[in-house]
């Protein structure tokens, strides 16, 4: 996408007396001393009802001009549940709605934002080189899948060495289960989690403990099930195509309001829900062709608004973009704090499991590709990738190491293959310490997947609660993927691919958490504690404006890399491969960690090999 010049919004928070005054919502009812204040805009139709569903009454709401409907309510306040209804009589949902009582097609429901008594008044963030995030699915990290279950897992995570947790989509979905993407009603969290205000209760007891919390969310697309937007205004454009079709609208008429609405719910989950930062999916599919990207226009808003808190904005982006990362003079993002670093895990996967198909197949036995994913970030700058068919990246070698997160499993990376079967269930258990060891120390900055920590073995396969004959469509979708793969050209190979409308595909992938303290599971445990411990002693008090470092190929799967971070220098020995590997000098600096084996041989001067899956690093105060 273009780089328009990096502006300021209409939409942001204004600036009295250098502080943030954040604007009333355009967007869902606002309570005021006269009542409620109901608004829709629909520019589509000159005539909206507003029907107050309890009251069983229906109100004529007026037109306001560009395209708004507005009425104002005496008697209704929170718990009034509401709809909209177009001239046809379709009653739709409000765009935005704070809660859904009953599903995406049923009405609105009134919140007092103000309800909530915050324990945390005070908190303000934690700076992100601190950050080992943890990215968790709600309905399947616990039993209960709520937010409020969710709390009692958080002392867990800090003793583990976590400091943000990243809950996946919540935005309001059809059905009881969903991943999260299909979401339609971005303010809302979805009912099947619980109440706005349990969410807040979830947030402010991770402040209580130190722990950040941020929000993966979607806006270039909406979900195939209860969008109603486009019956009332122009949320589509057929300027430019998706996977999932029609572009959301960003740049042709009535993007203004289209954009003011994704602007308005980033400032609402980072100002009323207290949220450390977001998320944004697939970046490379929210297509703007304005003057100014509405990327650009979304970071604008949030730095205004936040002066005063750490805030972080990280970014999925296929592409590879390294535009959206740089930092101004001071170190501090211009724009977003950090990207998902795909060619990290392709690296890592590769190496530890063998897999060269798919996507793979670029990353596969490249040792060269290995060591300057790890020390620079993207593995490609502007190269041809032969299976994608096309360039990738823009040169990052000039941003700093925690402009990408870095990890080995994600939603995506297990819940994209057939059966969302995870990497320890496929690679071997030498291979997969090696590439935490990795991933773990790497002064990117680190991300688990739910129950990585003691090599859970539920697996995350994609689910959904979709009515028919959408259901159909997903499941035979689902499995028509697969069919080009060789392992599942054969039809019945493609039937025991898990049906994702199942309810028994969605309770699959909820987390035991008894199994943590089995011997197997407990060494896991202890091995991802004992590495968070030492990122935390010796690594992040460095990390601060560390940039690229430099590496060297030693063989098939095996790189040297070293970083300067403040006052010493950071190396790393790598042999990812089953093969050992000789090599004549031992690493220099004080040993952090060594996994694997290490050994030297007898002679007048000693030589060392580095044993199949051994990872080596070290410190060295004296060189920095």
């Amino acid at each position: 996408m273009p780089a328009p010049s990096i502006g300021s919004s209409a939409s942001a928070a204004t600036l009295v007396a250098d502080r943030p005054v954040t604007p009333k919502p355009r967007f869902g009812p606002v309570l005021e001393p006269g009542g409620t204040r109901f608004r829709l805009w629909a520019p589509k139709h000159a005539e909206i009802m507003l029907d107050l569903v309890d009251a069983d009454r229906r109100v004529a709401m007026t037109s306001v001009g560009d395209g708004w409907h507005e009425a104002v309510i005496a008697d209704a306040g929170p718990g009034t549940r509401y709809r909209f209804v177009l001239p046809d009589g379709l009653a739709v949902p409000d765009p935005g709605s704070r809660f859904q009582p009953d599903d995406v097609h049923g009405p609105s429901e009134v919140i007092d934002p103000d309800a909530y008594v915050w324990a945390t008044p005070d908190w303000r963030g934690r700076p992100w080189e601190e950050a080992v995030v943890y990215e968790l699915h709600v309905g399947t990290f616990t039993p209960e899948g709520t937010f409020r279950a969710a709390i009692d897992k958080l002392d867990h995570l800090v003793d583990l060495g976590v400091t943000a947790i990243e809950l996946m989509p919540i935005a309001d979905f059809p059905g009881r289960r969903n991943w999260g993407y299909d979401g339609v009603l971005p303010f809302a969290p979805d009912a099947s989690y619980g109440r706005p205000d349990d969410l807040k209760a979830l947030v402010d007891a991770a402040h209580a403990r130190g722990l950040m919390v941020l929000l993966d969310v979607v806006y270039n697309h909406f979900g195939p099930d209860g969008n109603y937007l486009a019956a009332y205004a122009p949320i589509f454009t057929e300027r430019h195509h998706t996977p999932w079709g029609a572009a959301v609208n960003f740049d042709a008429e009535g993007a203004e309001m289209v954009r003011a609405l994704v602007i308005e719910n980033v400032l609402h989950w980072i100002d009323e829900m207290r949220l450390d930062g977001l998320r944004l999916d697939a970046v490379h599919a929210i297509l703007d062709d304005s003057a100014e990207h509405v990327l650009h226009e979304i970071a604008a808003a949030v730095h205004a608004a936040t002066p005063d808190r750490h805030v972080h904005l990280i970014l999925e982006n296929e592409e590879n973009e390294a535009h959206l990362l740089v930092r101004a003079a001071d170190g501090a993002p211009r724009l977003y704090t950090a990207q998902w670093n795909d060619d990290v895990h392709h690296v890592l996967h590769c190496a530890a499991s063998g897999e060269s198909t798919g996507y793979y197949a670029d990353y596969r036995g490249d040792a060269d590709k290995l060591g300057r994913a790890l020390a620079e970030g993207f593995a490609f700058q502007g190269e041809e990738m032969p299976y994608r068919g096309s360039t990738r990246g823009e040169p990052s070698r000039d941003l700093p190491t925690t402009a990408f997160v870095a990890f080995i499993q994600n939603h995506d990376q297990v819940g994209n293959r057939a059966f969302g079967d995870r990497i320890t269930a496929f690679a071997p258990a030498a291979a997969v310490r090696a590439v935490t060891a990795v991933y773990l120390l790497l002064p990117q900055v680190p991300m688990l997947f739910m129950g990585e920590e003691w090599a859970a073995a539920e697996p995350f396969p994609f689910f959904c609660d979709f009515q028919e004959p959408l259901a159909s469509a997903v499941r035979e979708g689902r499995r028509a993927e697969f069919a080009r793969f060789p392992e599942f050209h054969d039809p019945a190979q493609r039937d025991r691919i898990p049906d994702p409308t199942l309810p028994a595909t969605f309770e699959a992938a909820k987390l035991d958490w008894s199994a943590l303290h089995r011997d197997g599971h407990a060494r896991w445990h202890a091995l991802y504690r004992d590495l968070l411990n030492i990122r935390h002693r010796e690594i992040v008090p460095r990390l601060a404006g560390t940039g690229a470092g430099r590496y060297a190929v030693l063989g098939p799967g095996a790189v040297a890399v070293e970083w300067d971070l403040r006052g010493a220098r950071l190396r790393l020995l790598a042999n990812l491969s089953p093969e050992p590997l000789d090599r004549l000098d031992p690493i220099p600096g004080r040993t952090l960690w060594c996994e694997g084996e290490i050994r030297t041989r007898d002679g007048a001067s000693p030589a060392h090999a580095l044993g199949a899956w051994t990872v080596v690093w070290a410190i060295d105060e004296t060189q920095s």
